[in-house]
């Protein structure tokens, strides 16, 4: 049942022509970006396809896997940084942040024999930490960016009342990371009511069980959760540190030109 083959792919493809029907009759003039995304979404996965053939070759080391996933950090790093170039340092700092995750979370999933380490584990789970922990990552950097530029006048009175710069930039930053959060708590309590994930759609799809699905989705959802948590909190501490001086004041923020 999985195994559509091109036929089956190539048929999938009316559904983007769908998408774009619906684009030109609704006059949203999205033709163009629904085909290039399409497009480009297929040949990425048919890269990393062959790709992950070669690493999963029986008696490949595991090193190749391990140099697959630091790729993907550094990746995803200039992915932030591009995205929020407004804030300065921002890459060394989205590295460390996604570093930091993999650590704990992949940590946890593999030294605790959650899954056995191997490469067809270890590059899955981390794309799944690192795809789903960038948007929250660059979310929290612009958001703790402008709270501490829009609310300066605040901040500097609480500046001027003593408090160092970790206390007066605080709720801000909290501010911050529950906009960055919400949305993947949000995710998660939807999982199996609103939706069905992926992960679990596609074990379905190759024939697993259910319950042996649910529980290896239920963890792919706990690897996100915790990656996300521990990137934004990493991205949100770091951007207010590099946001005052040593001597507590606010550094000059410009606003982006309109």
């Amino acid at each position: 049942m999985s195994d559509i083959g091109w036929s089956g792919l190539a048929i999938s493809l009316l559904l983007v022509g769908v998408a774009i029907i619906i684009s030109v009759a609704r006059k949203l003039g999205l033709e163009w970006s629904i085909a290039w995304a399409s497009g480009r979404a297929l040949v990425q996965l048919l890269l990393v396809g062959v790709a992950l053939d070669l690493l999963l070759e029986p008696g490949r080391p595991l090193a190749w896997s391990f140099l697959w996933v630091a790729g993907m950090i550094v990746f995803a790093a200039f992915t932030v940084h591009r995205r929020a170039r407004e804030i300065p340092n921002l890459l060394p700092l989205a590295l460390a942040a996604f570093a930091s995750s993999a650590i704990v979370t992949l940590g946890v999933l593999f030294g605790l024999d959650v899954f056995g380490l191997d490469a067809r584990t270890l590059i899955p789970l981390a794309g799944l930490m690192i795809g789903n922990s960038m948007t929250a990552t660059v979310v929290v950097a612009r958001r703790v960016y402008e709270e501490l530029r829009d609310k300066r006048a605040e901040v500097e009175a609480r500046l001027a009342l003593g408090q160092p710069a970790p206390d007066a930039a605080r709720p801000y930053v909290r501010s911050a990371l529950r906009t960055a959060l919400i949305p993947q708590i949000e995710t998660t309590k939807a999982v199996g009511l609103v939706f069905l994930p992926g992960a679990m759609t596609g074990l379905i799809l190759a024939g697993v069980e259910p319950i042996d699905a649910v529980q290896v989705q239920a963890a792919v959802m706990y690897l996100v959760l915790g990656s996300v948590a521990t990137t934004t909190s990493v991205v949100a501490l770091g951007v207010q540190r590099r946001l005052f001086t040593r001597d507590h004041r606010l550094v000059r923020m410009p606003r982006p030109a309109s």
